[in-house]
């Protein structure tokens, strides 16, 4: 089933793009017959979303070897030149697009607080609306929180181009040393939450402080009378992350946000069967994949006559709205959530 459901291979058409393929490829570099150079651009097609683990009927995981093989990619100085170039601008700059946030952030951070809203990078650098329509509508709420940049490092960017490194550890440890002067940390990007609860875990760095992820925390603030919403008779069709979905076997919660204000509608591919809408550093180097990636998710919420969908994270946001159809739109959890507000 690997070889139907793999995002990057529908929108390519290309066997060498289904987890099986790769699979025998990195096979034949084990078995001394290619090298790693060879199949190396085929292991970074992989957006590491996880449709493939959850529909192999062994349990194998291929995620796991293909993070194996950037690590060892990176011993042996065979990776490529579009990573090395991502590489360059964290080592530069602290985050893998190498740009500066906008100027317009700049209010919400560093204000005294004992809650951080950990937003990430994919948020903080690639989709500035979202971190501004998720800091007022916690502002409406009357949440006193704080941003802080270099929390937002938490490793998972480093993780995704190299895999389990020491510069990936580093990275996470230094994250958690910030965060761990909070009591509460509310975390916006489920990719980064995931990161935090399975890796930081797994890899022995502490965590004192309270973790939640947005939608919890949103849930929250609407039973406890903070957000005050009204429900509507408004369709919404939840885009499952496969980082809440599948990693963290949480479908759930957003659904529930969408009950308190609306009338939850589902299109083909949900929950743990859910489909990737897109990637952002995959973005920067293959982009009209990516494009093909968020069309091909359209055209599942189409077919259910879906026309508003809701998103979980900021790198699906960003690719299903720069390729949204007409007749159709699409909004973060947030903004859901403000359009409802009595």
């Amino acid at each position: 089933m690997c070889r139907h459901i793999c995002p990057i291979g529908n929108a390519t058409g290309q066997e060498r793009n289904t987890a099986r393929a790769r699979a025998l490829c990195a096979s034949v570099v084990v078995r001394g017959a290619e090298k790693i150079d060879d199949i190396i651009d085929n292991i970074y097609e992989c957006s590491l979303c996880g449709a493939c683990t959850n529909n192999c009927i062994t349990g194998w995981d291929p995620k796991i070897f293909i993070q194996e093989v950037k690590a060892d990619a990176v011993l042996n100085g065979v990776i490529p030149p579009y990573i090395k170039d991502l590489l360059t601008k964290y080592q530069q700059t602290g985050n893998v697009y190498g740009i500066p946030y906008d100027e317009s952030l700049k209010k919400y951070f560093d204000r005294e607080s004992n809650i951080l809203f950990l937003v990430g990078q994919d948020a903080l650098y690639k989709s500035a609306n979202s971190v501004k329509n998720a800091c007022e509508l916690l502002k409406k709420a009357g949440v006193n929180f704080t941003l802080n940049e270099k929390s937002n490092s938490t490793g998972s960017a480093l993780w995704f181009l190299v895999g389990k490194t020491a510069d990936t550890k580093q990275s996470a440890e230094q994250s958690a040393e910030i965060i761990n002067g909070y009591e509460k940390v509310v975390v916006y990007d489920p990719v980064d939450l995931k990161f935090i609860k399975r890796e930081w875990a797994e890899w022995g760095v502490t965590v004192k402080a309270e973790i939640i992820g947005f939608n919890a925390f949103l849930i929250d603030l609407i039973d406890s009378g903070k957000l005050n919403v009204v429900k509507s008779d408004k369709a919404y069709t939840v885009q499952d992350n496969y980082a809440y979905s599948r990693e963290l076997d949480d479908s759930e919660t957003v659904r529930k946000l969408v009950d308190r204000v609306g009338v939850n509608k589902e299109m083909l591919l949900n929950g743990k069967e859910t489909n990737l809408a897109g990637h952002l550093i995959m973005n920067e180097y293959m982009k009209e994949v990516q494009s093909k990636v968020a069309a091909n998710r359209w055209e599942n919420a189409k077919n259910m006559d879906c026309k508003t969908l809701v998103t979980e994270n900021p790198a699906e946001y960003e690719l299903l709205k720069e390729n949204c159809p007409d007749g159709y739109r699409v909004l973060s959890v947030e903004e859901m959530i403000s359009e409802n507000i009595k």
